[in-house]
């Protein structure tokens, strides 16, 4: 493909780095990602990859925008309050970009549809605000042989790793299973800095391209954090034994996708 002078204008940025020159942008621009999640970790990185121009985004959410909502969720707006969070997005990723194609999906990911949603991508966008959903995109992705990344926010800290089929452990290896029922105190219980989405989120969206564009390391095989209160980072490296895993190792005893009981949100 050929890029317009509109489009040489918007992506120059880009074009002038050496790790994505006009190469790397056509690879950005016939690339498909998948964002679960439409709220404090999806709408940063929505953001930032419909101004990249990636070619083909895909938004899954199943709930409104609600007042609450827009301290952290910054792709909706007052106006938005009582819509699909996913059309909400649509609407703004399009204002920002209008050579990006965005897909809906007003629906809640479960075990029966979760696979046919990340069949048609090329990486996905673990934006979700619960531990069951987290295993359930993890083990789906280990399944289907999709690279993802896994973020999570809460407080004034946050997490992320990315994993890539044979490259790495996956969130399953680090953390195993879900912790109790109430372990865990919910978004609305421990509260969230807004901005920590924006922080986590976007680096979420920055993996996706390095991913696409084959620059730079991924964060697989590391589990990054943040204190923002310390404004401290600690990049820990992750065991390399993936053997033992019971999705993603040699002799997997997780061979079906498990619906586990839907927690409030945990890290929002």
């Amino acid at each position: 493909m050929a890029f317009t002078n509109e489009q040489l204008e918007r992506y120059s940025r880009h074009i002038i780095l050496k790790e994505v020159g006009a190469k790397g942008q056509k690879k950005l621009s016939q690339a498909k990602v998948l964002i679960i999640g439409a709220g404090g970790l999806g709408a940063p990185a929505a953001l930032y990859l419909a101004a990249a121009g990636v070619g083909t985004i895909g938004i899954a959410d199943a709930d409104e925008v609600d007042l609450s909502n827009l301290q952290r969720q910054v792709i909706h707006t007052t106006a938005d309050i009582g819509k699909p969070k996913v059309q909400s997005a649509k609407e703004t990723m399009e204002a920002i970009n209008p050579d990006v194609t965005v897909n809906t999906y007003h629906t809640f990911v479960t075990s029966e549809n979760v696979l046919d949603l990340i069949k048609d991508y090329d990486f996905i966008l673990d934006g979700t605000d619960n531990f069951p959903a987290k295993f359930l995109i993890n083990d789906a992705c280990v399944m289907a042989k999709k690279p993802f990344s896994h973020a999570g926010i809460i407080r004034f800290k946050g997490q992320l790793m990315t994993y890539v089929p044979g490259q790495g452990p996956c969130y399953r290896c680090v953390f195993r299973n879900p912790p109790p029922k109430d372990a865990v105190p919910t978004c609305k219980q421990a509260g969230v800095i807004g901005a920590m989405g924006g922080v986590i989120g976007s680096m979420q969206a920055m993996e996706a391209v390095k991913y696409i564009v084959g620059a730079g390391d991924l964060l697989t095989g590391y589990l990054l954090t943040f204190d923002a209160l310390k404004m401290e980072w600690r990049k820990v490296k992750l065991p390399a034994d993936t053997s033992r895993c019971p999705v993603c190792g040699e002799h997997p005893t997780i061979t079906e996708l498990i619906d586990y009981e839907q927690a409030e949100c945990d890290l929002k």
